[in-house]
């Protein structure tokens, strides 16, 4: 079926309205194509000397949150020289949550996109903390991309979240398909016809991972080439590919494994159906050495080299992608209140709660599942605590990632990793631990360091206890 007929089958979802008026360039109305950008590799400072010495390397994706725009690393100011285009890519902007995105966070992005000097800047669909005000409960973190149920609410509010992003920012934005365990129960769309409904919405860009789509076939049963048959081809501007691994039937879109086959097959379905704007290899762990590297880049070429679409399919390609007019049941600016965006903020907060803060599991829900994705989120901080402050495992040897298990089980993460390695840490000092005199020492040496003078009085024990309790509740 032609992606204009799989559009006529979404009538009964859409908004009534014709097509808007193309805006400026990165604003809510038209986002143009921001160019090829060919093959790329994501940058990581454990990797930046392989980077450089990539050969064909013609542009990186860098972690938006881990540069500082007026001390950049010396490896991207070489790269930028050569003239390879660095793109921020943002993981902690949470357009897909209920809340409207943080001001400062927005303005964040457009320091790094001009500090950069980058044609682009790009996200994800996904929620990354829930609770708040609109819940009138503490905000929860999940240090993690959680995925955005598929429904006409959702779908209400990441269309706006997306519109004051674009709004905010000096270059257009794309915004990518994540990696999901669990299923949102009652979903009302495909995720083909989601990115096409958001497109058609907003005219935002895509960034399609193509390890994503064989993640959520393997542990959601969604079939890729389905939901690319669905989503506007035209619309994206690049792709990411990455490995990952199968544990107990449940893939793991690990970004610490090499690239398979059946990850390397998906991007051969797109690339049947477009020529992407620029393909992307991401690495986040388990850095392999640089021959191994541009072997698995060598493999994306080739990839890229096989049959493509019919040259009539992609007379669009490149053109405008202009967002329709805003939906007729929009709440107005300034409204107090938003039904679609309070509705979003109970169901994301009583799943994020339930992950990792250990409350009973949402009606609807898997419950194996969201037991394999609380553990997946346990142990993801886990080795980000360790990244972010080394001295912890040090100080508390094999012992470090139990305890820290034990202590994520029911205190969720408050603001950041760095908080939660010193609330860790606190953790322990109030329980008398590690039992070790002199590693104890040193911990309590390690927190003063960093929070205060003094691990924390009874009166502040009980303080965070009666919040801890709240949380839990």
């Amino acid at each position: 079926m032609s992606h204009a007929a799989q559009r006529e089958n979404l009538g009964s979802l859409k908004d009534p309205g014709s097509r808007g008026t193309p805006g400026k360039l990165g604003s809510r109305g038209t986002s143009r194509n921001p160019g090829k950008l060919g093959t790329g590799i994501g940058w990581r400072p454990e990797i930046a000397a392989a980077v450089e010495a990539l050969p064909g390397i013609d542009w990186v994706e860098a972690v938006a949150e881990n540069i500082c725009p007026g001390h950049l690393p010396d490896s991207l100011v070489r790269l930028r020289a050569r003239g390879v285009t660095v793109v921020p890519h943002g993981v902690s902007l949470g357009l897909g949550g209920a809340g409207r995105p943080d001001a400062k966070r927005l303005a964040d992005l457009a320091e790094r996109a001009e500090a950069l000097g980058s044609p682009l800047i790009t996200e994800h669909i996904a929620f990354v903390r829930a609770g708040g005000p609109l819940t009138a409960s503490p905000t929860l973190e999940a240090g993690h991309l959680l995925p955005v149920p598929r429904t006409r609410d959702a779908l209400r509010v990441l269309c706006e979240n997306v519109r004051i992003a674009q709004d905010s920012l000096p270059v257009p934005l794309a915004v990518e398909n994540i990696a999901a365990l669990i299923n949102w129960p009652d979903e009302e769309m495909t995720e083909g016809q989601f990115l096409a409904e958001l497109v058609d919405r907003t005219g935002v860009r895509l960034l399609i991972d193509v390890a994503n789509l064989h993640t959520n076939h393997v542990n959601r049963g969604e079939d890729p080439a389905t939901a690319l048959d669905q989503l506007p081809v035209e619309a994206i501007a690049y792709v990411h590919v990455a490995g990952g691994i199968e544990r107990d039937g449940v893939w793991h879109d690990t970004h610490a494994h090499p690239v398979g086959a059946p990850v390397l097959d998906v991007l051969a379905e797109l690339r049947s159906r477009v020529s992407p704007p620029g393909v992307l290899l991401e690495r986040d762990d388990n850095f392999p050495p640089t021959a191994e590297l541009a072997a698995e880049l060598d493999a994306i070429r080739t990839t890229l080299a096989g049959p493509g679409p019919d040259p009539a399919s992609i007379a669009v390609q490149g053109n405008a992608v202009e967002a329709a007019s805003e939906p007729a049941d929009r709440p107005r600016p300034g409204s107090a209140t938003d039904p679609a965006r309070e509705r979003l903020a109970l169901a994301q907060t009583s799943l994020l709660s339930a992950l990792v803060a250990g409350t009973p599991a949402p009606e609807g829900f898997d419950s194996r599942r969201l037991g394999v994705q609380s553990r997946a989120l346990a142990a993801k901080r886990a080795e980000v605590v360790a990244k972010v402050a080394p001295e912890l495992p040090r100080i508390l040897g094999d012992g470090y990632r139990a305890a820290f298990l034990g202590y994520a089980k029911s205190r969720p993460m408050r603001a950041g990793y760095r908080r939660d390695a010193l609330d860790f840490a606190e953790h322990l000092l109030i329980a008398d631990r590690p039992e070790d005199t002199a590693a104890r020492r040193e911990l309590t040496q390690w927190w003063r360091d960093r929070s205060g003078s003094r691990p924390p009085r009874r009166a502040t024990r009980m303080v965070r206890a009666a919040r801890s309790v709240l949380v839990g509740r």
